[in-house]
Parts: structure tokens; C-alpha cells; sequence
């Protein structure tokens, strides 16, 4: 056995146990980096408020709770608002519910001629096996959703918690991440984070402004339509659907037909129609042009890095695809050498010369090649004519005549 065969295998079993070591930690400690990674990028959209409070002279500390103070209490005051009105109208639907069961039976009955009775589909109603299956496994599962609820608490105090510490302390976090770098890479590194600002900035924006939208439009479909709490339920589509990425947009149309179908059941598939629609128009229409002029990347490239964060993280990968992509585009934009492009007419699209086929283009070269032939033979020609004019017998004995 050569002597260095057991060393070999010491060190390739031990880099084998750390690989091991440090996948295993990194699957436990995902959901904190998660945590961490959202907390980063609402750090970058309080940043530009909390600078400019700093400028003024007051504390960042105190800025940044000033910032989360507001935020909360704008939340807190939304959640409640929406959750008394949600609250008022199941109390409704739930007194009005037998006159919407007796309007469906008598639908029923004159459609299909039947003779069916309210008393008859609520007593098949509760003496079903589905509803004591399900009451049974609803009973069981409030230990779960319980657990869910604390855990979700728990993430977003979280995320409130670094979010403050990245925010208060970012000068601080900045001079200790540049004090292990060299002068250049340092300059490299304050670039990036000024950008990363910028562009969250920019996302936030365009996301606020795709809600105002949406909120308008909902807001005059409501009005029309006359559904109660027109103001409340246009505010949270419009926030919903644009800040709670994948399921967003069927949370928030969901309450409205819900409103809507205690004033009359059509209404409900009217706001149904209508939501479908207008998410496919800012689909396709608004949201790409409008980001793109925000965050200052092409449709195309938002509506694919949408896809892959979606397909890496998530929900969570959604929400921070574009300011991360941007963030990158514009770092590399601004290092990434670019060179002056010709001036021809295939970088416009167009072909070289406009109705020119190949078969025209090999007669041309021909006719060139003739003409240089020509001018060949000519030379050839003028060069025989001197070496005559040289060689006769006055001009040999005289050369200079020749």
C-alpha cells in the first residue's frame, strides 16, 4: 500500500462528512435564511424613509420604529376593518341563508319539476356522512391550525425583528462588511447595496401603483353593481392581489363575490367574470410595461424571473424575484465593458440589400471578376508591346532610345 493511500482516504471520508454536515444544516436552518432573505429586502424599502429622517438629526433607531409603528398601525386598522365587515356580513348571510336555500329549491323545482322541500334538504343535509366526517376532522384539526396560526406569528416577528436590526444598524452592518475588503472591492460594495436600495424602492412603487389601479377598477365594478362596503373591498383587492403573490389574486376576489352573492347570486359570478378578466389584462398589459419602467428591466425578463424565484422559493421567491433581478441587471450593467455596434442594416432586421437574391449577387461577382480579367490583359497586352518595341535592331543598338 503506498504510504500516501491512507491519508487520501482520511481526507476524502472527512470532506465527505462535512459535506454531509453542511447539507443537513443547511436543510434545518432554510426556513431561518428564508426569514432572513425577506427581512434584508424590507430593510432596503424602509431604507430611503429611514435616511431621510436620519439626514434630519433624529436617531436611526427611533426612525426605523417611527416607519414600523406607522406600518403597523396602518395594518392593524385595515385587518380590523375588513374583519368587522367580513364579521357583519356572515351574521347576514347566516340569518338570510334559508330564504337564499328556498329561492335555489324553487329554482329547482320549476326547472326540473321536482317537489322538493327545505325541511327534506336539511334534515339529508345534516344526517350526511361527508358533514359528520368532516365536522369530526374539523374538530381534529383545530390543534393544527392553531399551531399553524402561532407559527406564522412567530415567522413574522421574526422578520420584524431583523428587518429592524438591518435597518437601524445598516451603516454599521455596511462598515463591517467593507472593513474585510480591500479600497476597490469596497466601492464595488456600496454600489450594489445603492442600487439594491433603488430598485426595491422601484418595485414597491410600481406594486403600490398597480394597486391604486386595481383598486379603482374594482371600486367602480362595486359601485355599479351595488355591493355593500365598495370602498373596503376595492382596498383589499388591491393590496392583496399585488402584495400576496401566486394565491393573491384568489384571496382577494374571493370576499367580494362572497358580499356580493348576499345581495343577489348573480352579482357574485359578475365579480367572478370581471376579477378573471382584469388579472389577465395586468398580466399581459399592465403589470410588465409598468415594471418595467420602475424597475427598469425588460417584460419579458420580470415575467421570467418571476417564474424561476416562484420555482425556487416559492411564494416568497415571487415577491422578491424582480428587485433581486433588477438589482443584479443594473450591477452588471454598470461593469460589463459594451462596444460601439456596426452600422448594418441586419442589426435594424432588414437584409443587406432590399430585393437582392442570391442569384443576383453571384452575376454581380462574376461581372466583377470579368472586369478584372479585362484589366489584366490589357497590362498584358501594353507589356508585349514594349518588350517588341525593345527587341528591334534600331533599339538594341540604342538602348536609351528604346
Amino acid at each position: 500500500m503506498p504510504v500516501w493511500l491512507p491519508r487520501a482516504m482520511v481526507l476524502a471520508l472527512a470532506l465527505y462528512a462535512c459535506f454531509q454536515l453542511g447539507s443537513w444544516a443547511f436543510h434545518q436552518l432554510v426556513g431561518l435564511l428564508i426569514n432572513v432573505l425577506i427581512s434584508f429586502f424590507l430593510a432596503l424599502a424602509i431604507e430611503p424613509a429611514v435616511g431621510r429622517m436620519a439626514a434630519r438629526g433624529m436617531r436611526r433607531g427611533l426612525a426605523t420604529f417611527l416607519v414600523f409603528v406607522v406600518v403597523l398601525i396602518a395594518s392593524t386598522g385595515f385587518v380590523f376593518l375588513l374583519g368587522s365587515m367580513l364579521a357583519g356580513q356572515i351574521v347576514d348571510m347566516v340569518e338570510d341563508f334559508p330564504k337564499y336555500l328556498d329561492s335555489v329549491i324553487n329554482w329547482i323545482n320549476q326547472t326540473f319539476h321536482t317537489e322538493l322541500s327545505r325541511v327534506e334538504v336539511q334534515d339529508s343535509l345534516l344526517h350526511s356522512d361527508w358533514l359528520q366526517k368532516y365536522v369530526q376532522n374539523s374538530a381534529s384539526g383545530v390543534l393544527d391550525i392553531s399551531t399553524t396560526v402561532l407559527g406564522g406569528l412567530f415567522r413574522l416577528l421574526t422578520i420584524f425583528l431583523f428587518s429592524f436590526y438591518f435597518a437601524a444598524d445598516g451603516p454599521r452592518l455596511r462598515r463591517a462588511l467593507c472593513s474585510v475588503l480591500p479600497p476597490a472591492r469596497q466601492a464595488e460594495v456600496l454600489r450594489a447595496w445603492e442600487i439594491a436600495v433603488d430598485k426595491t424602492g422601484g418595485y414597491l412603487y410600481s406594486r403600490g401603483l398597480m394597486a391604486l389601479i386595481s383598486g379603482i377598477a374594482h371600486y367602480i365594478v362595486f359601485m355599479i353593481l351595488g355591493v355593500p362596503y365598495a370602498p373596503a373591498l376595492a382596498i383589499w383587492v388591491g393590496l392583496v392581489s399585488q402584495f400576496i403573490p401566486t394565491i393573491g389574486t384568489y384571496l382577494a376576489g374571493a370576499l367580494p363575490m362572497l358580499i356580493a352573492f348576499t345581495v343577489d347570486p348573480w352579482y357574485a359570478v359578475w365579480v367572478l367574470g370581471f376579477v378573471v378578466v382584469y388579472q389577465q389584462f395586468e398580466n399581459y398589459g399592465l403589470q410588465p410595461k409598468l415594471t418595467a419602467k420602475t424597475v427598469d428591466i425588460h417584460p419579458a425578463v420580470a415575467f421570467g424571473s418571476v417564474i424561476a424565484g416562484t420555482a425556487l422559493m416559492g411564494a416568497v421567491g415571487a415577491l422578491i424575484a424582480i428587485p433581486a433581478v433588477a438589482t443584479l441587471q443594473a450591477f452588471l450593467g454598470a461593469y460589463v465593458k459594451r462596444y460601439a455596434v456596426t452600422d448594418d442594416p441586419r442589426v435594424h432586421g432588414s437584409r443587406r440589400q432590399r430585393g437582392e437574391t442570391p442569384l443576383t449577387r453571384l452575376r454581380r461577382s462574376l461581372r466583377t471578376r470579368g472586369n478584372d480579367g479585362d484589366h489584366g490583359s490589357r497590362a498584358g497586352d501594353g507589356a508585349e508591346a514594349e518588350a517588341g518595341e525593345a527587341a528591334r535592331p534600331e533599339n538594341r543598338e540604342n538602348p536609351e532610345r528604346a
